[in-house]
């Protein structure tokens, strides 16, 4: 069985000393959708067009750069001793959590200097970010990373995957979890989730909220699976633990916004321009 496998090519295009990757390419066809439904969505909400644009020409290398940061400073007693090692991003290694805190800090920045709502922005970019994480997964997937634990062929097969995920899920010989795609599919079904709250017409920043709280507790779980964590404790992954913590930020922040009155606005009021709007 084993002799009919067949692995994916990790190299999506080669030409003399230039190699790009499927990771590489896959996460940049997941930020360029995210941008485009982002758009779309905010010229609707009467903002001006190039708005979002604007936003990723900084969150973007912000958040790759946060994302590879965060992950070499957990992974520093490695990189270390090879430093050559850090910039090679397309080998893998970008953490999430680093990269959503370097795009939320780019965009928090941007829509004070732009006079413009934070939460509205945020709102807006939910299900884009979702979106992205649910095809930037399959980035792992190619480079036959972010696996979990050990699994039998049957255990796979009783899934009901197709054959080329099955193949790729062995590695030197051993079968595993396909934990890229239990959270892609729980980002995707997220990425519906937090549509579908548009028309709810939650208060502005909740369905920013209600993204944490969605990717959350996903995260927390499928983290469980994985054998690659970056670890906090012994037996607590780091992803796990900032997982809880943006759980409790989330709501925290839905009920204090409420109570105090600063989530006025709806979701699918218009921009207040001759004021602010929370």
């Amino acid at each position: 069985m084993e002799s009919e496998i067949q692995h994916l090519d990790r190299v999506f295009l080669a030409i003399g000393p230039l190699t790009i990757y499927w990771y590489g390419v896959i996460i940049a066809v997941g930020a360029m959708i995210g941008l485009w439904i982002a758009q779309r969505e905010s010229i609707r909400r009467g903002l001006p067009k190039e708005t979002f644009m604007d936003i990723v020409l900084y969150a973007i290398p912000i958040a790759i750069l946060s994302a590879r940061a965060y992950y070499v400073i957990f992974q520093w007693g490695y990189y270390s001793q090879h430093p050559g090692e850090i910039i090679k991003i397309w080998e893998g290694g970008l953490a999430i959590h680093g990269g959503l805190i370097g795009a939320f800090i780019t965009g928090y920045v941007f829509a004070k200097k732009r006079g413009l709502s934070f939460w509205q922005l945020a709102d807006i970019a939910a299900p884009s970010i979702i979106l992205a994480q649910a095809i930037g997964r399959w980035g792992n997937f190619m480079n036959q990373e972010a696996h979990g634990g050990e699994v039998t062929r049957s255990f796979l097969e009783g899934l009901h995957l197709p054959k080329f995920i099955i193949d790729q899920m062995y590695i030197e010989g051993v079968y595993y979890h396909p934990t890229f795609l239990y959270e892609s599919l729980w980002s995707l079904l997220g990425f519906v989730v937090l549509i579908s709250l548009r028309k709810v017409n939650l208060k502005r920043g909740e369905i920013f909220l209600s993204y944490l709280i969605w990717y959350s507790i996903g995260r927390f779980f499928v983290e469980g699976l994985r054998t690659d964590s970056l670890m906090l404790t012994e037996s607590l992954r780091m992803a796990q633990f900032i997982s809880i913590v943006l759980i409790v930020i989330a709501v925290v922040a839905w009920w204090y916004r409420r109570s105090k009155g600063y989530a006025k606005v709806r979701y699918l009021d218009q921009e207040n321009r001759q004021g602010k709007t929370y």
